[in-house]
């Protein structure tokens, strides 16, 4: 079963504690797909099922603590961490992901941390390279706690917004499409009659009179 399918099976309740708990572990640093859990969830707000807002906060919530646990680990662990990580998950902790995500501390600093909340290679990476790159904890809590509203925060309402005016379009069509519907079906019995008529008034002697009877006996 996918994530997304997992997700809408649960009772809607335990929805926020998946979504915050989903993209915890993915902000600490472990592989999940943080960003369809949220949005599904946004989705499922959309149609009533969820609040946004708690979708929202949980999400936030979930995004910054698990980001800051990340940062602890790559702190006490160091880079040897991501060298063991990268021997037993090379698909995801490779060399070359390593070297990218590393580059991009380097470049950027403390916005690598809220420019990676929006980047899945980096969402993965930020908190845990933050900590074994020793970037000051200030600076990583400020940039985790923008990205993390901005990214979990934004993309529920934004998402919430267009499943709404999706909904409400798909609604109003399917009213538009009822009422094409009758009248194409009501066009069609008048077409039919209308072709019926001409045909009688154009064979008499097969299709019968206006009285119902067959024409040959009103002759005789």
């Amino acid at each position: 079963m996918h994530i997304d399918q997992w997700i809408e099976s649960v009772p809607p309740a335990a929805v926020y504690a998946l979504v915050g708990l989903i993209i915890g572990l993915e902000s600490l640093g472990i592989p999940l797909p943080g960003e369809i859990a949220l949005v599904t969830a946004s989705i499922m707000a959309a149609t009533g099922a969820v609040n946004p807002w708690g979708v929202a906060i949980c999400a936030v919530l979930g995004a910054i603590i698990g980001d800051s646990i990340g940062y602890s680990i790559g702190r006490k662990g160091g880079k040897p961490l991501f060298e063991k990580l990268g021997r037993r998950f090379p698909k995801h902790f490779g060399p070359d992901h390593l070297d990218s995500a590393e580059r991009s501390f380097h470049r950027w600093g403390m916005w690598a941390v809220f420019f990676g909340r929006f980047i899945a290679l980096l969402r993965i990476f930020a908190g845990p390279l933050a900590g074994a790159l020793r970037m000051p904890y200030w600076k990583f809590l400020v940039a985790n706690v923008l990205g993390g509203v901005i990214w979990a925060g934004g993309t529920t309402l934004l998402v919430y917004q267009v499943g709404k005016v999706a909904e409400k379009w798909l609604k109003d069509f399917s009213y538009i499409g009822l009422a094409a519907a009758v009248l194409g079906g009501a066009f069609s019995a008048w077409l039919f009659k209308r072709r019926a008529a001409k045909a009688r008034a154009d064979h008499p002697e097969t299709l019968g009179g206006s009285s119902g009877e067959p024409l040959e006996s009103v002759r005789d």
